[in-house]
């Protein structure tokens, strides 16, 4: 279990590297799995973890759970590994364009700024 100021670093921690809106995190979640012929529905696009944080996103930390609370600190070190918080690149030296891809999965678009 996590105590309240553990709970209140990972709630700083995740809503500060996951800078995308739930709104542009499912957007982004139905384009990344839209094929060319078929698009999953709305609710099973993306990831599991993608689907999760998304869940996350739309919670109290209230209403978190131990499985939210392991996908936090997973998705506060994942991205914290790759992406360059302090020093995202400019929006016209995009860089990595995979890797963009794969931290937007995860709800952190390195283009826009930090929440």
């Amino acid at each position: 279990m996590t105590d309240a100021l553990e709970l209140d670093a990972l709630w700083e921690d995740f809503h500060r590297v996951v800078n995308m809106t739930s709104q542009e995190l499912a957007a982004w979640l139905r384009v990344r799995d839209a094929g060319e012929d078929t698009e999953p529905l709305p609710d099973d696009a993306g990831s599991p973890t993608g689907q999760h944080v998304l869940a996350i996103l739309q919670k109290r930390r209230t209403d978190l759970t131990d499985d939210d609370l392991r996908v936090m600190r997973k998705v506060v070190d994942s991205v914290t590994d790759q992406a360059d918080l302090e020093n995202e690149p400019e929006p016209s030296d995009a860089g990595d364009t995979r890797r963009r891809h794969r931290l937007m999965t995860l709800g952190h678009d390195p283009l826009k700024a930090s929440r």
